[in-house]
This record gives C-alpha cells, sequence and structure tokens, in this order.
C-alpha cells in the first residue's frame, strides 16, 4: 500500500513539475516580449521626437518658444512602458544621444535629460490620476531638464549670470507646450497599446 502511495506521488510531483516549468516558460516569454515592445515603443518614439524636432520644430515658434518634441517622446515612452529607474535613465541617455545630432552645446544634453527622465520615471509612481499625471508629470520633467540644461549651460561655458533670467520664460513656455503635446497624445497613444 505504501509503495502505490508513493508512486501516485511521485507521478502527481512530475506532472506539476511539467505544469510550473510550463509556466515558468510563458511568463519569461509574456516578459521578454514586454522588454522588446517597449524597447520598440522608446526607439520609435524617440525617433518621432528627433524628426518633429528637426522639421517642426523650425516651423512651430510661438513667440520665440518652441517645443522641445525629444523630451515630450521620452515623457510619453516613460508615461506609457512605466519603467524602473535605471531604465529611465537608460532613455535619458537615449534622448541625450538624439540630442547630440542637432545644433547646440555638446553633451549638455545627457545630463539634463537623464535627470529629466528620472524626475518623469518618480512623478509617475505618485498616485494621481492618470490623465492629469500625464500633464502634471512631463510639465515638472521638462522643467527639470531645462533648468539643468540652462544652469549647466551656464555653468561650462560661462555665460554671463545676469542673461540667465532670459533662459526662464522659455524652459517654462516649453514645459507648457509639452506638456499639452503628450496630454494630447497620451490617451491614443495608450488606447493602441491596449488594442
Amino acid at each position: 500500500m505504501a509503495f502505490l502511495i508513493e508512486r501516485a506521488l511521485r507521478r502527481q510531483v512530475r506532472w506539476y513539475r511539467r505544469k510550473f516549468s510550463v509556466l515558468i516558460c510563458v511568463s519569461c516569454t509574456y516578459k521578454d516580449f514586454f522588454i522588446f515592445r517597449s524597447l520598440i515603443l522608446t526607439a520609435v518614439l524617440l525617433a518621432a521626437g528627433a524628426v518633429l524636432k528637426f522639421f517642426a520644430g523650425s516651423v512651430i515658434n510661438i513667440g520665440g518658444m518652441k517645443p522641445n518634441f525629444t523630451i515630450a517622446m521620452y515623457c510619453l515612452a516613460i508615461l506609457l512602458i512605466r519603467p524602473s529607474l535605471p531604465r529611465a535613465a537608460v532613455i535619458g541617455v537615449l534622448a541625450g544621444a538624439v540630442c547630440q545630432f542637432f545644433p547646440g552645446t555638446p553633451y549638455i544634453n545627457f545630463l539634463s535629460e537623464i535627470l529629466g527622465a528620472v524626475v518623469m520615471a518618480l512623478l509617475i509612481r505618485i498616485p494621481m490620476q492618470r490623465n492629469i499625471s500625464s500633464v502634471v508629470s512631463t510639465f515638472l520633467a521638462t522643467l527639470v531638464s531645462g533648468g539643468v540644461y540652462t544652469v549647466s549651460l551656464f555653468a561650462f561655458t560661462g555665460a554671463a549670470v545676469e542673461t540667465l533670467a532670459a533662459y526662464v520664460p522659455i524652459v517654462l513656455c516649453t514645459a507648457l507646450i509639452n506638456c499639452v503635446i503628450v496630454g494630447v497624445l497620451y490617451v491614443p497613444a495608450r488606447a493602441a497599446l491596449r488594442a
């Protein structure tokens, strides 16, 4: 009798092992798919931001203020994929690398975009309604990115500190334009990802 019970238990354990290993494989496959999809989405949005910055950035000019499509697109990517802080920093590095293709002060964008992306990733963790969170988080992340860029510009290039005040309205207006762009794009992009 004990032999039959032991044999039945072994058979049951083998069955659970097989089922459990299938579940692990399915979950690994789903996780790999999610990471791959997140990478593709981030790359597409950053590329779209670069193209928009290059072509539409010169056309859209509101009183000398232009949207920064690169910041808007990485904010949208972070909103959609909700990465961890290290992954958000990697998105910031990629955004900084994209910015190197445009005229401006080289290498400062790396610092500003990394901090902007990390701040965005931190802000979306605050419990808030998602539509409001997208606008507020983008506004604050753009302020951080623009503020760090401006301070770094003056610190590394030796520009006069008195002209720092002239950059404040530029950063504020860019943040306002970016939060409108992300606010408009977030709901349809989220719906498209869920479909």
